[in-house]
């Protein structure tokens, strides 16, 4: 795994890639300060589901978007994923002659809607924005949004863009929830719990979120501040299995170590975790077996939480939410709870966050994502 002295990887560093908007949709409500302060104090958001009927599913809850979040229209999803594109530019600054040629990468849930879903949210990046539209649509389940992010980092880095943004929504609907449920995949108490005993899975989510991804020199001439640095970026695929995790974490640990290695950051500089943690008994204990393989010893004072334990798992919407989750703990000096929690796992022995607000300014902090089919991310963050 790697070493460094944390001075970063060869290269420019002006054209190192910051966040400077953040757009959010959730269970919490819309912005990320809502999302933060439920994170922050282990509020859990699911509730019962009345979107669709679930009388004959095994579980009857979900983390969906509160009645304050208006869907009623066309192509609700899109105008959620406008609503967080909106915020997070209004948050930027950026306005309609900068957006002119701005590549916009979207993060979707394949199925017959995500055509009609990425041509509506062209037209309002159009429209409201002055970009060109959508350049690249990410299926990749729930590695989708953390993928575009790692790509529109490296076009950053690499100075073919000033700034990217990436967007990623998902609505909780019928046929997925039926699927995980018939599969078993979602918890049978209704409760996410990851990393705790008793645990027996995941919770489905709504999210739209957005982020808009800048060189360091572009945001500095337009006067907008970096909300967090995107120090390095991973990823690994281990191809296991179809949809169980490889038991010791190989992908998850070489995504770590590439992210490691490309912001020349030492293990032990990282204060803080926000796990992919679905709730899942073999899915958890890997990436806890990951951990350990990447950090040693420092595993053992490395706080680690996921924040789906409050917001829920939005599939290809996911890792996108959870980045703004630790942009946003980035920015309080408080860290996300791990909620749900009944009692430990003798199989974890992890330095999980379980009692808040925890108060901590770590130099930076990884939020980690896995999908079906042995796909891993990891993405590296710094304070702005």
């Amino acid at each position: 795994m790697p070493g460094g002295t944390g001075s970063g990887p060869p290269g420019r560093a002006a054209d190192r890639p910051v966040v400077t908007g953040v757009g959010v949709l959730s269970a919490a409500g819309r912005g990320l300060a809502a999302l933060t302060e439920a994170a922050t104090h282990g509020k859990a958001l699911s509730g019962p589901v009345t979107r669709f009927d679930v009388s004959a599913r095994r579980t009857t809850r979900a983390a969906l978007f509160p009645d304050t979040v208006p869907l009623a229209c066309t192509f609700p999803l899109a105008r959620a994923v406008l609503d967080a594109i909106g915020q997070a530019c209004g948050q930027a600054g950026l306005t309609a002659a900068e957006g002119a040629g701005l590549p916009v990468l979207l993060a979707l849930h394949s199925d017959e809607r995500t055509r009609a879903t990425a041509d509506a949210v062209a037209a309002g990046v159009r429209s409201g924005w002055g970009a060109p539209g959508v350049t690249r649509v990410y299926n990749g389940a729930c590695v989708a949004a953390s993928t575009a992010v790692a790509d529109a980092a490296a076009l950053v880095a690499a100075g073919r863009h000033e700034r990217v943004l990436v967007a990623a929504g998902h609505l909780v609907g019928p046929g997925v929830f039926a699927v995980f449920d018939a599969g078993r995949a979602l918890a049978r108490d209704g409760e996410a719990r990851p990393f705790s005993a008793g645990r027996t899975g995941t919770l489905l989510a709504d999210a739209a979120a957005a982020v808009l991804v800048e060189s360091a020199p572009a945001a500095e001439r337009r006067g907008a501040p970096a909300l967090a640095r995107l120090a390095g970026w991973g990823r690994a695929g281990d191809a296991h299995h179809v949809c169980r995790p490889e038991p010791e974490g190989d992908g998850t640990a070489r995504a770590i170590g590439a992210a490691l290695t490309r912001a020349g950051v030492d293990p032990a500089e990282v204060g803080y975790v926000n796990a992919n943690g679905t709730g899942s008994t073999l899915a958890d204990r890997a990436e806890a077996r990951a951990l350990r393989r990447v950090f040693g010893p420092h595993t053992d004072r490395l706080p680690v939480s996921s924040s789906k334990s409050v917001h829920g798992h939005a599939l290809e919407a996911s890792a996108l939410l959870e980045l703004a989750v630790t942009i946003g703990a980035l920015g309080t000096g408080l860290l996300p709870v791990n909620a749900g929690w009944l009692g430990p796992d003798p199989d974890l022995a992890l330095d999980l966050v379980l009692d808040g607000p925890h108060a901590a300014r770590p130099p930076y902090a990884l939020s980690l994502n896995s999908a079906f089919g042995g796909a891993n991310t990891a993405l590296l963050l710094a304070p702005g």
